[in-house]
């Protein structure tokens, strides 16, 4: 069921992604691991395409779901290292019409550490919107704040995208999918040309109680279910407008900014490689990028979350193994993919399955992040 290579020091690698593509936990999936510059684990298996049993091989490309936000990010922090924004101003000073509702204090850091207030839009949005850079652009510029910018944090599911996608568009004169795959990496592709849709994996909805650990106590847990079942809550609003299939072309090719991309997990491996070895971004720029900038709960996801500029440190939201906690940045996909860089290892690593797994006890990425870390 597995192809590729691996070094053999990671052969615990394999063996738990070979356990979980034979135990049904994964449909297919691909992973891939760098170490010091070195591709230590690039491998792949499984179905891409249940309905028509097409397998998953070396270049099948498939949805990450929020891995984009580390890319949107990357995008935004490149602009600011050469100098076209400053990052600590009010985003005022290049987009005037944010200034309404007494949005004027936010910076360009509330956008990317997920304070803006804005998590979830006002009205429904279409697909067709959702497509329209500038028209979401303007629909977050005119809304109110849930909260005063910069006083808390709440993940910014889909807005976080268009947000700092403004950012990227204003200086680089170029939609956040343009900007990527020519500065940040040609195979990261936020918005995929139609000829390519039917060749992607194809995202398929897998039952969540085999995999059921939940980190969280019992009370934390309680109130996820809770909020997840309502659809006025704040999880739910920012989570499920614009909505959509992932397997649906109008979307795929639409590029959402926050998580819209498709990629090889040998791709998103490679831009934390870059990231890690500082060809991406000035060594100083990334280390200051990943450095916790919030921690604690969290406005719309309900349990705890931690936050530098765009990437994820570890929390409750992004449970990693003991070993990665400490040093470990990066951002976890709604199907259970994630993405993940670690200075102080030299690592770069990335899953991406086709399978969704509620993400309340998903335990795919965690195994696999345990087996590398295992193996340094």
């Amino acid at each position: 069921m597995i192809e590729g290579r691996c070094d053999a020091a990671f052969e615990g690698v394999r063996d738990v992604f070979a356990a979980g593509l034979a135990a049904g936990d994964d449909l297919g999936a691909a992973v891939s691991v760098f170490v010091d510059d070195r591709c230590v684990v690039d491998l792949w298996g499984g179905v891409a395409n249940e309905r028509t049993g097409r397998v998953w091989q070396r270049d099948t490309a498939c949805a990450t779901f929020s891995c984009t936000k580390a890319v949107t990010a990357a995008a935004a922090l490149r602009l600011a290292e050469r100098g076209a924004v400053a990052l600590d101003a009010r985003v005022t000073d290049w987009w005037p019409e944010f200034a309404a509702h007494g949005k004027g204090p936010t910076t360009g850091l509330h956008l990317l550490t997920h304070q803006a207030g804005l998590p979830a839009f006002d009205r429904p949005i279409s697909l067709e919107e959702a497509a329209d850079p500038v028209t979401m652009a303007g629909e977050l510029a005119a809304q109110a704040p849930q909260w005063r910018p910069g006083t808390a944090h709440g993940y910014h599911a889909l807005t976080f995208g268009w947000l700092v996608g403004e950012l990227v568009r204003r200086h680089a004169g170029q939609p956040v999918g343009e900007f990527v795959r020519a500065e940040v990496g040609p195979e990261l592709w936020v918005g995929v040309p139609a000829e390519m849709v039917d060749g992607l994996a194809r995202i398929a909805a897998g039952r969540p109680a085999k995999l059921l650990d939940p980190p969280a106590p019992p009370d934390v847990v309680t109130a996820l279910v809770a909020a997840s079942q309502d659809p006025d809550s704040p999880m739910v609003r920012s989570t499920t407008n614009p909505g959509g299939s992932f397997n649906n072309p109008a979307l795929l090719t639409a590029g959402w900014p926050a998580a819209g991309l498709v990629c090889t997990a040998r791709a998103l491996a490679d831009f934390y490689r870059r990231l890690v070895a500082g060809e991406l971004l000035r060594p100083d720029t990334v280390r200051d990028a990943v450095k916790e900038r919030v921690r604690g709960p969290d406005r719309t996801m309900v349990t705890e979350s931690a936050f530098g500029l765009g990437f994820m440190r570890a929390s409750e939201t992004m449970y990693l193994p003991q070993a990665a906690r400490g040093s470990a940045f990066g951002h976890p996909g709604a199907s259970g993919a994630l993405g993940l860089g670690d200075l102080d290892c030299g690592l770069a690593f990335a899953y991406i399955p086709n399978l969704t797994r509620p993400a309340l006890g998903d335990r795919r990425a965690h195994r696999l992040v345990e087996a590398v870390y295992a193996a340094l």
